[in-house]
């Protein structure tokens, strides 16, 4: 009895057919309501989810690399270096750094260092009377070295706290105006930036393919005129920040170079191209700042005639240029088009079979 039962339920469930019932209801209030609903739900869709959200578009974040190459000479002819020519191995100080560089635009410099004793400078807050005043062995921040314990002589009249340090100490404390290396200004940066959309496996880099080898050797990048060339005049990119560059190259500074890629996927790949823009980082009013401009120090070693290890101690200054790259990508019907060929060929394989969509197979016979 029960197998009947079963048998019967699953025939009538396969055999019966419902439809469901509509009912018109003229009552102009629940109309209304009704449509009130429906042009809700109608605007937060258009309005606020496709024009304000944009979300029929899909979009991807950026992967980039940035290859930076800086060329130009200074020469140098003052009371302190000579005569001097400086290159790109002079100047750009390192030599290698990710997304930057720093050109070393003016220096003061203190040669023929070795270690030995020698007074403390002044400024720095170690005079003395006696022994008594000075700690042996006390290492300071302010200080150039190690404190030995003795009072000496560091001028007529004055006496400062004896150090063993880098002897001579660096005692000038006022950079050279005008700068040593203005010349700078007319150095040239080659940026060559790679950019990759990994979601859409979409690449580009900013030396555009219409761009020949020998347009590359003689093209500087102009706003209106060459909007596209890789090559950056770094005098152009200061002026462009509102800068002078001989008054920045004084005590340096931070520029930062902006790269925007905003790329429409949907349109053809050669309207996808770099945006540049240049902007100054650090505080440019210099009498609102402590501690303005941009500079560090190294030194240059060496062994002087006595077998004795000598430095040349450098005190830096320069511009930092830091290049940043961003952006994003838009796709709407190419990605549509692209996710419903891949939907429909899972759904086929899902199937059991294997679909080939816009390829056709070179053994086929198109004659039908």
């Amino acid at each position: 009895m029960p197998l009947r039962e079963t048998c019967c339920s699953v025939c009538d469930f396969i055999l019966e057919y419902d439809t469901p019932r509509i009912v018109l209801i003229k009552n102009k209030k629940v109309g209304l309501i009704n449509r009130l609903v429906q042009l809700v739900i109608l605007s937060y869709i258009i309005g606020w989810v496709l024009i304000w959200r944009k979300g029929y578009q899909d979009f991807d974040s950026i992967v980039s690399s940035v290859i930076i190459k800086v060329k130009g000479v200074a020469f140098v002819n003052s009371s302190g270096f000579g005569e001097r020519l400086w290159d790109s191995a002079d100047y750009i100080i390192p030599p290698e750094q990710e997304s930057s560089f720093f050109v070393m635009t003016n220096l003061i410099r203190t040669e023929n260092q070795t270690q030995g004793h020698c007074p403390e400078l002044p400024k720095n807050g170690f005079n003395c009377t006696s022994d008594s005043n000075c700690t042996a062995g006390l290492i300071d921040p302010h200080s150039s070295g190690v404190l030995t314990g003795k009072c000496v002589t560091f001028n007529e009249g004055v006496k400062t706290c004896e150090v063993l340090a880098w002897c001579p100490l660096e005692s000038q404390t006022v950079f050279p105006n005008p700068a040593l290396l203005g010349g700078a200004e007319n150095f040239t940066v080659l940026i060559k930036n790679n950019i990759r959309f990994p979601q859409f496996n979409f690449s580009k880099r900013n030396i555009l393919p219409n761009i020949s080898a020998s347009y590359l050797k003689t093209c500087v990048f102009n706003r209106t005129k060459e909007p596209y060339c890789p090559i950056f005049r770094l005098g152009d990119i200061v002026r462009e920040t509102g800068d002078k560059f001989q008054e920045l190259a004084l005590q340096g500074g931070v520029i930062g170079i902006l790269i925007k890629w905003n790329c429409n996927l949907d349109r053809s790949a050669s309207e996808c191209v770099p945006q540049y823009t240049f902007q100054r980082l650090d505080n440019r009013n210099v009498d609102e700042t402590v501690s303005p401009g941009y500079n560090f120090r190294y030194a240059k070693y060496y062994e002087n005639s006595a077998g004795k290890e000598t430095r040349t101690l450098i005190k830096a200054y320069g511009i930092r240029f830091e290049v940043e790259v961003f952006g994003k990508v838009m796709c709407v019907l190419r990605c549509l088009r692209s996710q419903f060929r891949d939907s429909l060929a899972q759904g086929v394989e899902d199937c059991g079979f294997k679909l080939h969509i816009g390829t056709r197979d070179s053994n086929t016979d198109s004659t039908g």
